[in-house]
């Protein structure tokens, strides 16, 4: 009898709405696990089966120095691991700390801030250890994640959109929230798969699945301030859920020498 491939899923410095996601799939999930081992899913059963695992999907930002020993552990026991969600690829909002001092804020909220072990920084998987896939989003499109999954153990490549949140508007026939309201919005330098849900609702995008590709930040930048947002008001819209994904830490970090009342 066949093998089946074993699939483990990871969590580090995070809420859980990722693995969330994947319990959320419900009856496509029965149907994965029929051809899959969920070999170690705390999140969803006790039971546990050792590695290595064929695929590994790790949630959350590495924070600790335990942290890094851990993810190196297990990027030796996966044959691919696949990153998921805003925390693992890019920081997540835990990432804010970045750009301020940590021992500052251990001291003003831990009574004995010499017991807190933690790195400067809060940083994604990828700076410590070789990741296979990155699979973007806050939280991320539970259907991407069956692609994403479903293609690893089919040995092809994930098909995953690359395309601007724009995109989805277009094909959704939502109205663009910046040339009809007027309303600062990240759309355009987004990576689809939220479904445009809050241009649908007339807000501006947070963000939440991080730069597209190609993203023109500073042009998007130069927009806002036509439509009178200020140099305060646009760092802060990168400063989210991805604010240390390169694009949005780039764009971010040009108005830092300039006044942000």
């Amino acid at each position: 009898m066949k093998r089946k491939p074993k699939l483990a899923v990871w969590k580090f410095a995070s809420c859980d709405g990722c693995q969330l996601s994947l319990l959320a799939c419900e009856d496509e999930l029965l149907a994965v696990a029929g051809q899959i081992d969920i070999a170690y899913f705390p999140e969803a059963s006790r039971a546990t089966v050792k590695g290595k695992y064929d695929l590994s999907l790790v949630e959350g930002s590495i924070t600790t120095p335990h942290d890094v020993e851990r993810i190196q552990g297990i990027r030796r026991v996966s044959k691919h691991l696949v990153t998921i969600g805003a925390c693992a690829t890019a920081g997540g909002i835990q990432a804010l700390r970045n750009f301020k001092d940590v021992g500052e804020f251990t001291r003003i909220v831990y009574a004995r801030p010499e017991y807190i072990s933690t790195l400067d920084k809060s940083a994604p998987i990828s700076e410590h250890v070789k990741v296979d896939f990155e699979l973007h989003g806050c939280p991320i499109n539970k259907h991407q994640l069956l692609e994403v999954i479903s293609a690893f153990m089919s040995a092809r490549k994930p098909n995953i959109p690359s395309h601007s949140v724009c995109v989805e508007c277009k094909l959704k026939g939502t109205v663009c929230v910046m040339a009809a309201h007027g309303a600062p919005c990240l759309g355009p330098v987004t990576r689809a798969g939220c479904g445009a849900i809050c241009p649908k609702f007339l807000r501006g995008c947070y963000g939440c699945f991080g730069p597209m590709e190609t993203p023109n930040t500073e042009s998007l930048s130069t927009q806002w301030k036509v439509l009178g947002a200020t140099d305060a008001e646009i760092q802060r819209t990168y400063r989210g859920f991805n604010a240390c994904a390169e694009a949005f830490k780039k764009e971010g970090l040009r108005y830092d020498d300039k006044e942000t009342d």
